[in-house]
């Protein structure tokens, strides 16, 4: 056998390694289950390891406005950032995790197109619950916003944004203008987060994970393949979310 007969043959063994190796650590996990457990205890994410993973269909995500239907074609085959409005409205807890995840999608940069947030609401909202808080959604990031502003203006606007966090606390027509500044105001107003209703199917398997109410702030990652794979409770700092997911989109084939 020549060398270049060696070559080939190498060549062919290095191909099959690399095609088997993954399908057997797959078979691997699936059929021991603590292998999924100890992987979640001795990983560095800073979430929870959901397992196994949740398995969801698109059909799961019910639109709940226009713009959002017209988005649900972007759901897959992205990694999906999901928060969770468990009640009939979203108090503080609830409204600062929603804007955490745009801060969160900001920070990724490149790897911003390959994410979609996600916003699951439970129940139906009143309109005027829902008018503020989406209004709250699209226009309270530039509060925390440092840009041109000075060190005094910034810590008003600070403390305002804790202010409005309060359902009690509106944004009103002049604060909005304001915020807008020189922007076109529709344009302004219109903002990345897909809002859903879920299945039944979805929102028992939601509890299920939890083996309990779903909290206000709750928050889920899921792959692009549409499982629910890793969970944050209420409070999550958004930086280690970015750390986890960071990584998976590292490791990730697709999405």
């Amino acid at each position: 056998m020549n060398n270049q007969q060696k070559k080939n043959r190498l060549l062919v063994i290095v191909i099959f390694s690399m095609s088997i190796i993954p399908l057997l650590l797959a078979w691997g996990l699936k059929e021991n289950r603590q292998w999924l457990e100890w992987l979640g205890k001795h990983t560095t994410n800073k979430g929870q390891l959901i397992t196994p993973p949740v398995t969801t269909e698109r059909t799961d995500f019910v639109a709940m406005d226009a713009i959002s239907s017209k988005k649900m074609t972007e759901l897959p085959g992205r990694w999906l950032i999901v928060n969770v409005i468990p009640q009939q409205s979203c108090n503080a807890v609830c409204l600062k995790a929603i804007l955490q995840t745009k801060q969160l999608q900001l920070m990724l940069n490149k790897d911003l197109l390959r994410t979609r947030r996600v916003v699951v609401a439970f129940n139906t909202l009143a309109p005027e619950i829902a008018n503020q808080l989406w209004l709250k959604e699209a226009l309270m990031w530039r509060l925390l916003n440092k840009g041109s502003k000075t060190d005094a203006e910034y810590k008003t606007d600070s403390a305002l944004y804790n202010t409005l966090l309060n359902q009690e606390n509106a944004v009103d027509d002049n604060l909005a203008t304001r915020l807008i500044g020189q922007e076109n105001r529709e344009a302004a107003l219109q903002s990345d987060l897909i809002k859903v209703a879920p299945s039944d199917a979805l929102r028992k398997k939601m509890t299920d994970i939890r083996k309990s109410d779903i909290p206000d702030g709750m928050l889920f990652l899921m792959d692009p393949l549409g499982n629910l794979m890793m969970q944050y409770e209420p409070g999550f700092d958004p930086y280690k979310v970015k750390s986890d997911l960071m990584q998976l989109l590292r490791i990730s084939q697709i999405g």
